[in-house]
């Protein structure tokens, strides 16, 4: 078994895909981007450093005007998004089992400081997560493995110790390129055929609760 769970949160643990998807939306927009909602989705689970590029190649969150699309993204997430936010189907129930077994819970999320604290709050988890990772930590974002490499240090574990919870190919992609097992969790906005390169794919965390004993997290 593994002694640590990492665990991605926006799309996996919280149900907040759409939100940030429109959060963005409504920021490029307010800089003179049209960008399609349906792109947006797609993009969420990385972080601002590799999703404004993909609107425009110039576009860096340390200079203008990207710095200033990401900082409104963050202030309408924040506002207009966050207090009506709900877990996923089954969040709760799978950090306690993951408890239950003594595993480390870890948050290793794109998500900004802030935003990870809010988010695990209004969701109702804050108080079953041991550790959390967040991208003010690191340098790269996902699919980048930082943040996984990151969360591994705070957590005291080897790769080979771990397993990492996400919605997204972005999240699977950063698990194996830190040299950790990918379980997908498809209750964000990619279906299981396309998390296809993760040891097992899930519905929702509901779903790995009933087949927590024939899991990779029992079963690796």
């Amino acid at each position: 078994m593994p002694k640590a769970v990492l665990l991605d949160l926006d799309g996996t643990l919280v149900d907040s895909t759409e939100a940030h998807a429109v959060s963005w939306q409504r920021a490029f927009q307010r800089h003179g981007y049209e960008v399609p909602l349906e792109r947006l989705r797609r993009w969420i689970g990385m972080g601002g450093d590799k999703l404004l590029p993909q609107v425009n190649p110039a576009l860096r969150e340390e200079t203008e005007p990207g710095k200033s699309i990401a900082a409104l993204r963050g202030e309408l997430f924040m506002k207009d998004w966050l207090p009506r936010l709900k877990p996923t189907n089954g969040a709760r129930a799978l950090l306690e089992r993951i408890g239950e077994e003594k595993l480390l819970r870890v948050i290793a999320s794109s998500a900004q400081a802030d935003e990870v604290k809010a988010l695990l709050e209004v969701a109702g988890l804050s108080d079953v997560v041991d550790i959390t990772t967040n991208s003010d930590e690191v340098d790269r974002s996902k699919p980048d493995p930082d943040v996984v490499s990151k969360a591994l240090d705070k957590a005291h574990t080897r790769p080979e110790e771990a397993a990492y919870l996400g919605d997204t190919p972005y999240d699977v992609t950063a698990a194996h390129r830190a040299g950790v097992i990918a379980i997908g969790i498809a209750c964000g906005a990619w279906d299981a055929v396309e998390l296809r390169d993760a040891q097992a794919v899930y519905r929702d965390p509901a779903e790995l609760v009933r087949s927590f004993d024939a899991s990779p997290l029992r079963n690796p």
